[in-house]
């Protein structure tokens, strides 16, 4: 528990003018790292002229003249009542719906805070070049264009933040859909100081897991320094869950080696791993892949199947780091990306050479596509994910998918000031 922990600021959120667009639904999208490119932006762009997709994934030749693409196109869509602020600084909560499956959480604006001080804990590494793009995107914008998952640990009971979410939840919504992959989205806005009040007094008291987004969060904190810790640029757009009331969904996250064919991938192993062709579709392949013991994988291409597991306990000693706790030396991403892509097959951790998909289905697709070599993932449980983080130990990128994600597109912050066409009330300058 931390005396100064998390930092929750109201905002005047910039969102979606529902005459203006066919539905809500065909202008969201998932994150921008979710999206599989090329054919998902293209689903994304034809759903609608306006979905947020031509925002945080623009298409051009080159990345500069994207990113201005991105800025030039937010201006518009804001000058032509497209998207448009709301009135009042707000919080907002925030609902996803499926089946059983049910998520809530809080939207707003968080304070950054240096990494040394450990109140918003990141498990992953990142990609310089990911974070550079994003930094690009988000300095020519001026915007946080969708919100980072993060989770905390509440007392499990409805007091503080949460039972301010599950008062709310019992007003008519501020705005409600239902998206492609079947979720119903709900939000509303919280703008009662007395309320605001309440979840601070609570929060300030925790401190949070990225679940996801720890790219956007590495750009926060690379332009928060660019600017000084000046505001707005020392705030950054967030959703806050808490997983002892609303517990998050852990998924793998799969690899797509585009220029390794799968033959050369297996033969290359040399006894390392102990590899076994597996009978049956992509189903029984992940069945396979669950009760395996000890390290290991699926690999994927040229239409079969192969579990990798056993690795060569030398190989082990000699490729995996022996200083950090064992509960990272034993983690598949680890031995993945230690042994098997540095030391066997010798592939680059460059988006040139390694994709990240989130769907094990989509993987094996791309992976034939490219003539190359998917490999599926196991997922990492959440207490193992916080443990590390609470020792300041990061896993390998990509290990986790925490979810479901909040949908992109719902809910923007402008870090611009408000062009008097807004109608906003002086104060907005001071918001976070």
């Amino acid at each position: 528990m931390h005396a100064d922990g998390l930092r929750l600021a109201p905002f005047h959120a910039l969102r979606y003018v529902p005459d203006r667009i066919s539905s809500l639904a065909a202008v969201t999208s998932p994150p921008y790292d979710v999206v599989v490119r090329p054919d998902g932006v293209h689903a994304l762009e034809t759903a609608d002229p306006y979905n947020i997709v031509r925002l945080i994934l623009p298409q051009a030749a080159d990345p500069a003249t994207a990113h201005r693409n991105a800025a030039e196109t937010l201006r518009r869509w804001q000058a032509d009542g497209v998207l448009a602020r709301d009135p009042l600084p707000a919080l907002y909560v925030y609902e996803q719906r499926k089946g059983d499956l049910l998520q809530r959480g809080l939207i707003g604006a968080l304070q950054l805070t240096p990494p040394d001080e450990g109140v918003v804990l990141p498990h992953e590494d990142v990609m310089p070049e990911v974070v550079a793009d994003r930094a690009a995107l988000m300095r020519e914008t001026a915007a946080n264009l969708e919100p980072l998952l993060l989770s905390y640990r509440g007392d499990g009971t409805a007091t503080g933040a949460t039972a301010v979410i599950e008062r709310t939840v019992h007003r008519s919504p501020l705005l409600a859909t239902t998206t492609e992959d079947g979720f119903a989205h709900r939000l509303w806005t919280v703008t009662d100081t007395s309320d605001h009040t309440e979840i601070d007094r609570d929060l300030k008291r925790r401190r949070a897991l990225i679940s996801d987004g720890h790219h956007r969060w590495a750009t926060y904190l690379r332009l928060d320094r660019e600017h000084g810790g000046r505001p707005p640029w020392d705030h950054g757009l967030v959703l806050l869950v808490d997983t002892a009331r609303y517990p998050l969904r852990v998924r793998a996250i799969h690899r797509v080696l585009g220029r390794l064919p799968v033959a050369d991938a297996l033969a290359r192993l040399n006894g390392t791993f102990r590899a076994r062709p597996i009978d049956g579709p992509l189903p029984t392949a992940l069945r396979t892949l669950e009760r395996a013991e000890g390290n290991a994988f699926v690999v994927a291409g040229a239409g079969a199947f192969h579990l990798l597991d056993r690795p060569d306990p030398g190989l082990l000693k000699r490729a995996v780091r022996p200083d950090l706790p064992e509960t990272w030396r034993r983690l598949d991403a680890t031995v993945l990306h230690s042994a098997l892509l540095d030391c066997v097959w010798r592939v680059p951790d460059h988006p040139a050479d390694i994709g990240y998909l989130h769907d094990a289905e989509s993987a094996v697709a791309q992976a034939e596509r490219l003539g190359g070599t998917a490999v599926l993932m196991r997922p990492v449980r959440e207490d193992t994910v916080r443990e590390l983080a609470e020792q300041g130990v990061t896993m390998p990128r990509k290990s986790t998918s925490f979810g479901p994600k909040p949908a992109t597109g719902l809910v923007l912050r402008s870090l611009a000031a408000p062009s008097p066409g807004d109608g906003l009330p002086g104060a907005l300058e001071q918001s976070p």
